[in-house]
């Protein structure tokens, strides 16, 4: 008798189902990495405008005397942003809005730096904001 050799549709079979199973499972899990590295672009630019925020309040004394502080979006050349400064492949500066509040006076001034992605089409989608609260001696926490 002569031998055959190959697999048999059985065994074809089984591993289809064992890659469609891996698939299934892997592509959510690859798309919440997606949406976590564009989010990491919008967080950096966050970044950047609390910087920009702190450099302000030292600059200005604000805190220490009752003043009017900036708030706003982007580009603001109070803080020092022009046009496509926070320009990115997933936000805008259309996203970005910042308010500074220095009541009371005794406090630090306290900031809070918000990015809802709506111009870009390819931009992050889940969750839909976040925030950066934060206050001039360089505390901050991230939300949502």
């Amino acid at each position: 008798m002569k031998s055959r050799k190959g697999f048999t549709l059985v065994e074809l079979m089984v591993v289809i189902l064992i890659v469609a199973i891996l698939a299934a499972v892997a592509i959510p899990i690859l798309r919440g990495r997606i949406e976590a590295a564009k989010w990491a672009e919008g967080r950096s630019m966050m970044g950047s405008i609390a910087t920009s925020i702190r450099a302000y309040c030292a600059e200005q004394g604000v805190g220490n005397t009752p003043v009017t502080t900036p708030s706003g979006t982007l580009p603001d050349t109070v803080l020092g942003f022009v046009a496509g400064d926070c320009d990115g492949t997933y936000f805008a500066d259309a996203d970005f809005t910042y308010t500074i509040v220095t009541a009371p006076i005794t406090s630090p001034p306290q900031f809070t730096v918000t990015c809802t992605p709506a111009v870009r089409t390819n931009a992050p989608t889940t969750p839909a904001a976040y925030t950066l609260t934060g206050n001039a001696d360089g505390t901050t926490t991230w939300s949502p």
